[in-house]
């Protein structure tokens, strides 16, 4: 009987699109004024968005290398289980269904619910509904074939980054181009330390390693995988630095400080109210495409690992029609339906964040193990190793330590899942012998 593999449908664009998508959800639309309060001036708040910004480029980078070694859907999981043996390829699949990117798709589609009520002036008791509704919507979309997917996925990203565009030409051509206070310092909101301003700034930068998970499904991937990387964080990169210095020339840095919603705050000052429900129906739509990428990555990770008798064997499955992991797709969203349902927005965004950047910490000091261990040099390679991959563990390692200082509880469950891991592993493998000693 011939198996269903996945088929590489994926061009550079699409890819691209899918970092862009995997990194702008509703991030840059809140985090801004988190960071503002934790600097004392605009010139310092964008310096950290620049160095936000090379920081994930770097991760980029890492990620390239190891997408060009290892060319397969699975990302992490993938790397972890080669590098590190089995158990930590279950470890980081086992947070990743439970916390991570559950967790992100649950947190990204409350605010979606929150959005769509504001927008049309519903009760805010269907914000649970609305966002249940979108997982659903969304993996409805993504069951019928990779093609069809990533061309959902490529209007959600055109119609975020129309949204980003109309917030930047608004605060710069029409509500303060040339203003000064955009730099001006800010004398009420003293800097702390730079780990806790750069917190909310990286968290909104997460998601860029989803695109490695889909590598079975890109075309020519040692080359497009690194091209797609690195495109789609140059994108990002310029988006975020522009949308900040919108809300500066707009707001100013004490104004920011104190918004609770930057863009509606820019956009209601030039268009009043209609304005601010433009902005929200933008952001609502750039909720839906995180959460599309966000749960098709995830899915791949279930697929691997049911494949490689780390999970289910009917989550191994692909369809034979489609070529998608359908029943993985819809484990992933099953789960984020119950945390939308059981947690509020707070807990799921620090779990799933904290989990996250302590995972691309992992991942990529697996870089190491391949330098060392693989023969032969991939089509990319990063550049300046072993400088930039210990320049980003360094850096990560430091906030997520921060992290965890500021945020103890949060950072118990998540090693607490992690933990609760081990128990569920040693079980696995006396049930079910495919799982190698």
């Amino acid at each position: 009987m011939e198996t269903t593999t996945y088929a590489r449908r994926l061009t550079l664009m699409d890819a691209a699109l899918i970092v862009v998508g995997g990194i702008i959800g509703g991030g840059i639309f809140l985090n801004p004024g988190i960071a503002a309060q934790r600097t004392d001036s605009g010139l310092v708040l964008l310096a950290l968005w620049v160095g936000g910004g090379l920081l994930t480029l770097i991760g980029c980078l890492c990620y390239a290398e190891l997408g060009a070694r290892r060319p397969e859907a699975g990302g992490s999981y993938v790397y972890l289980r080669e590098a590190f043996g089995k158990l930590a390829g279950f470890l980081f699949g086992w947070t990743m269904l439970l916390v991570i990117y559950s967790g992100s798709a649950a947190a990204v589609a409350t605010i979606f619910g929150s959005y769509a009520t504001n927008v049309f002036g519903l009760s805010p008791t269907l914000v649970k509904p609305l966002a249940v509704g979108a997982l659903v919507f969304v993996t409805g979309l993504n069951l019928f074939g990779i093609r069809f997917g990533a061309q959902v996925q490529n209007v959600f990203a055109i119609l975020k980054l129309t949204a980003i565009a109309v917030l930047v030409v608004t605060g710069l051509a029409f509500a303060g181009a040339g203003t000064t206070q955009a730099m001006t310092p800010s004398p009420e909101h003293l800097a702390g330390s730079l780990a806790g301003a750069l917190l909310p700034v990286l968290f909104a930068f997460s998601g860029f390693s989803y695109l490695n998970n889909l590598a079975g499904e890109v075309r020519d991937p040692q080359r497009t995988l690194p091209r797609a990387l690195i495109l789609g964080m140059l994108v990002v990169i310029a988006a975020y630095v522009l949308t900040n210095y919108a809300y500066l020339a707009v707001l100013g840095h004490d104004g920011l400080a104190t918004s609770q919603a930057p863009a509606a705050d820019v956009m209601s000052r030039v268009f009043g109210g209609a304005g601010a429900k433009l902005i929200a129906i933008g952001i609502a739509i750039s909720t839906l495409g995180f959460c599309n990428i966000t749960l098709v990555a995830g899915a791949r990770v279930l697929q691997v690992m049911g494949d490689d008798g780390l999970f289910f064997a009917s989550v191994a499955k692909l369809h034979p029609r489609y070529r998608t992991p359908n029943i993985a797709l819809m484990a992933l969203s099953v789960w984020a339906i119950v945390l939308v349902l059981v947690a509020n927005y707070g807990q799921l965004l620090d779990f799933a964040t904290f989990g996250d950047w302590a995972a691309y910490a992992v991942t990529i000091a697996t870089l190491f193990w391949y330098r060392r261990h693989s023969a032969g040099r991939p089509a990319f390679v990063t550049p300046a190793y072993p400088l930039l991959p210990l320049t980003f563990l360094a850096v990560v390692i430091a906030v997520v330590v921060a992290y965890a200082w500021d945020k103890p509880a949060s950072a118990a469950v998540v090693c607490a899942v992690v933990l609760a891991g081990l128990p569920v592993y040693a079980v696995w493998r006396r049930l079910f012998s495919k799982v190698a000693r």
